[in-house]
């Protein structure tokens, strides 16, 4: 189905054929019967499949990246597909419209995105009315991150009052200090800042009745010597684990001409072009930190092949963003079905 709606979709803009295509997906499951339709077609259950990781018992390990449902809109139609995971956002404490239009981009010759979104999202206290209400047989992580206005000395703040405000209504949280649409906000990753900001939530973490997973999503464009403060940061604020990784700045060895890349201009590369890299920074994480570091391997899957590369690599779960996008929903059954 997926391969005749593709050619259509891709012939509108990526945020129009995005919004077109939760739209369809809406309209179809209320039809009667769609939903169960959908489950027999990509629904994939098997006990091998199931993880328990962060103290969290998933159904599989492929879940949808953040960025796709960054307002916490769609996640329940999505759960047809087969998820066994989502991740809204990323959230900030206000609403924000992002970066102007246009400001996403396809690399078909690339099976590739490039995104300037600037964390468009509708703000905390809509994403909250909306999971008052979420299925709890479904799990939901929040990825949190600060309104481009904020200030970076005062960033910690932003990322306290989206960890407050989420906390009763979602299972984990990732702390976005790694896209490269807002400005500034790699300076984050540096090592004064990114423990300050970790030791604060972690603080306020476990101050609560029962804590909840905390996991940091991190660039791939990090060095070597970046990776290992990063490693040192996990332990030493006891972080819950690691998302590897964000979008790209690296525009190399690409099959899209030079000239289409500058009338594009800035913004994070994803898809094809970013799973090497991705697998890398996995395995030198999992490898140097003795395999102490529970990982979320994101970057680059398109196939099956690449999901078990990930986790060959040293991640626990998977995420898809591009890849779902390019191949569709059927990657998630050929993912789970390759791992039992």
């Amino acid at each position: 189905m997926y391969s005749i709606l593709r050619p259509l979709l891709f012939n509108l803009s990526p945020e129009k054929a995005h919004k077109v295509t939760l739209a369809l997906l809406t309209f179809a499951l209320a039809i009667p019967g769609m939903k169960a339709i959908f489950s027999k077609l990509y629904h994939v259950k098997h006990p091998k499949l199931e993880r328990e990781v962060f103290g969290l018992k998933f159904p599989n390990p492929v879940g949808l990246a953040a960025g796709f449902d960054k307002d916490a809109k769609h996640y329940e139609d999505l759960a047809c597909f087969g998820f066994g995971f989502f991740e809204i956002g990323t959230i900030t404490p206000k609403p924000q419209d992002g970066n102007p239009q246009p400001r996403l981009f396809r690399l078909p010759k690339d099976q590739a995105l490039i995104n300037r979104m600037g964390f468009n999202n509708g703000g905390l206290d809509n994403a909250i009315e909306r999971l008052k209400h979420r299925n709890p047989n479904l799990i939901v992580g929040g990825n949190i991150g600060k309104n481009k206005v904020t200030p970076n000395d005062e960033a910690v703040n932003d990322y306290i009052i989206c960890f407050e405000g989420l906390f009763p209504y979602v299972d984990y949280f990732v702390v976005n200090v790694s896209s490269p649409n807002t400005p500034g906000l790699r300076e984050l990753q540096e090592k004064e800042p990114l423990t300050h900001l970790l030791k604060t939530l972690q603080g306020l973490n476990n101050g609560k009745p029962k804590r909840k997973p905390i996991l940091l999503k991190i660039a791939p464009d990090l060095t070597d010597s970046q990776l290992d403060d990063i490693i040192a940061i996990v332990h030493k604020t006891k972080l819950d684990g690691l998302i590897a990784t964000n979008t790209t700045i690296d525009r190399s060895n690409l099959n899209t001409t030079d000239a289409d890349l500058n009338a594009i201009g800035a913004g994070g590369l994803s898809g094809k072009p970013l799973r090497d890299r991705a697998t890398e920074v996995i395995r030198y994480i999992h490898q140097h930190s003795g395999g102490t570091i529970p990982i979320i391997g994101v970057g680059g899957i398109m196939t099956a092949e690449d999901a078990k590369e990930k986790l060959d690599a040293g991640a626990v779960l998977v995420q898809l963003y591009t890849g779902f996008i390019y191949t569709g929903p059927s990657v998630i059954g050929d993912i789970n079905r390759s791992l039992i």
